[in-house]
């Protein structure tokens, strides 16, 4: 059985902004909060920010945050094949940008 892993803000935190650092367009602000939904645990892109970026973008950036989280909880992706990549939610203008949920 798989050990038990959680994800904290402070670790999202650490990986927003090493990510923003990597891609500075998405200049966000440290989360201080983790939207967990059925398809993605992540942060919103604010509404501004959302609508000048593409999806590739989104995914670049989505994989950055994904692969700082896996470094710094390798457990936590460890059930996930290959490197860890990033999860990208668009719906209704809205994008939600992170990891996609693990058990």
């Amino acid at each position: 059985m798989a050990q038990a892993s959680s994800l904290n803000v402070k670790s999202v935190q650490a990986a927003v902004k090493a990510a923003v650092a990597e891609f500075p367009k998405f200049n966000l602000a440290p989360p201080t909060e983790i939207d967990v939904a059925y398809l993605i645990r992540g942060i919103p892109i604010p509404e501004p920010l959302a609508s000048t970026v593409t999806l590739v973008e989104a995914q670049a950036f989505a994989d950055a945050v994904a692969g700082h989280i896996g470094a710094a909880h390798p457990e936590l992706l460890a059930t996930l094949p290959g490197k860890a990549k990033g999860a990208v939610l668009s719906a209704g203008g809205h994008i939600i940008c992170g990891i996609p949920p693990v058990t």
